[in-house]
């Protein structure tokens, strides 16, 4: 039998009036990318936003073996920031600012 999944929850936040263009970008999202995530170990990747606050609420399994660690190394993570940098709050290397959810509730 095989080690359950980790459940994973962050926080990122769009700049104003960028709902519709961050959905339009994701129903477009890359092939490669979603290649490159699953490969990865993550899987049943959700991304929820509130719209009064702006901030998107991304919740994604991934296995214990993941190697998450690396996707910003690679080519399609770095174009896939860039395409995105100018709606979402980034980091001077572009990545998305991201702030980890405590997990304070689950029931199965």
């Amino acid at each position: 039998m095989s080690e359950p999944l980790e459940t994973v929850a962050f926080r990122m936040k769009l700049l104003p009036g960028q709902a519709a263009e961050y959905r339009r970008r994701h129903d477009a999202i890359w092939p490669e990318l979603v290649e490159a995530l699953q490969q990865a170990g993550v899987s049943d990747y959700r991304i929820f936003l509130d719209e009064p606050t702006h901030c998107l609420f991304a919740i994604l399994k991934r296995r214990p073996d993941h190697t998450m660690d690396a996707l910003p190394k690679t080519d399609v993570v770095q174009r896939w920031w860039a395409m995105m940098s100018d709606i979402m709050e980034t980091n001077p290397d572009q990545s998305p600012v991201e702030q980890p959810l405590v997990a304070m509730f689950y029931m199965e």
